[in-house]
C-alpha cells in the first residue's frame, strides 16, 4: 500500500460537505454487485472509479467499473502524484484518484469507493470522516461456491482468492460497519441503512446544511 500526500484543502482541514462511503470485501463477497445496486436507488450518490492495470472481465467497461491503464501509464501517474492511493491485489495495481474524489465532495455529492482493505483504511488517514463499510461472506464454504460459480478463474487462481480472504476479513473489525451479504435484498436494504444514517449525523448535517446551523447558531 502507498499513500500519496494530502492535498492541501484536505491537510488544510476545510471541510467538504459530501460524505464519503468506502466498501471493502474480499473477492466474490458481492461488493460490486450491492455497490451497483445502491448506485441505481440513490440518486444522491456517485460511484469513484479507479484505475487498473488488470484487464477487463466479462462485461467490464474502459470508464465505468475502472479505468483500464498499462502499467507505465499507471507508473506515471503515481509519480505526478494522482492518487490518494494505490496497492498492489492479486498481481495488479489499483488506484484512487484525488481529483476525481475531492471535486465531487466539494459539490457536496456523496461518493462511494470500492477498494481494498488496505486502501479504505488509509482513507480513514486522509478523510477522518469517511465511512468504512465491510462486505462479508456468510461462510468461506459460500464464498468458495460463489468463485467458482464466477467461472472467471482456474483453480489455482479461486485458492489464492481464498487464501487473501481470510487475511482481507481478519481485518474486517477495523471497519466502521459490517454488512454480511448472505442474502442480496437483505445486505442491500444494509447498505442502504448506513448511508441513509451517515447522512443524519450531526456533523454531517452541519456540511452539507451550513446555513441552518449558522442560522441556528449551532457550532
Amino acid at each position: 500500500m502507498n499513500l500519496s500526500p494530502a492535498p492541501d484543502s484536505v491537510s488544510a482541514g476545510i471541510e467538504l460537505p459530501g460524505n464519503l462511503f468506502v466498501v471493502a470485501a474480499p473477492s466474490g463477497a458481492g461488493k460490486s454487485s450491492l455497490v451497483k445496486a445502491l448506485l441505481e436507488l440513490d440518486a444522491r450518490l456517485a460511484v469513484s472509479v479507479s484505475h487498473t492495470t488488470r484487464q477487463p472481465r466479462g462485461q467490464e467497461q474502459h470508464g465505468r467499473e475502472y479505468w483500464f491503464v498499462d502499467a507505465s501509464a499507471f507508473t506515471a501517474m503515481v509519480e505526478r502524484g494522482e492518487f490518494y492511493e494505490w496497492a498492489e491485489v492479486h498481481g495488479n495495481r489499483y488506484g484512487t484518484s484525488r481529483a476525481a474524489i475531492e471535486a465531487r465532495l466539494r459539490a457536496g455529492e456523496d461518493v462511494v469507493l470500492e477498494i481494498d482493505f488496505q486502501g479504505a483504511l488509509q482513507i480513514k488517514q486522509i478523510f477522518p470522516e469517511a465511512v468504512l463499510i465491510f462486505i462479508l461472506p456468510p461462510s468461506w464454504e459460500e464464498l468458495r461456491q460463489r468463485l467458482q460459480r464466477r467461472g472467471e478463474d482456474a483453480a489455482a487462481v479461486i485458492e489464492q482468492r481464498m487464501a487473501n480472504a481470510r487475511v482481507e476479513v481478519a481485518q474486517a473489525r477495523r471497519f466502521d460497519y459490517i454488512v454480511v451479504n448472505a442474502l442480496f435484498e437483505t445486505a442491500l436494504f444494509d447498505l442502504k441503512t448506513i448511508v441513509h444514517a451517515q447522512r443524519l449525523k450531526y456533523a454531517a448535517q452541519r456540511r452539507s446544511r451550513p446555513a441552518v446551523f449558522d442560522a441556528l447558531q449551532l457550532t
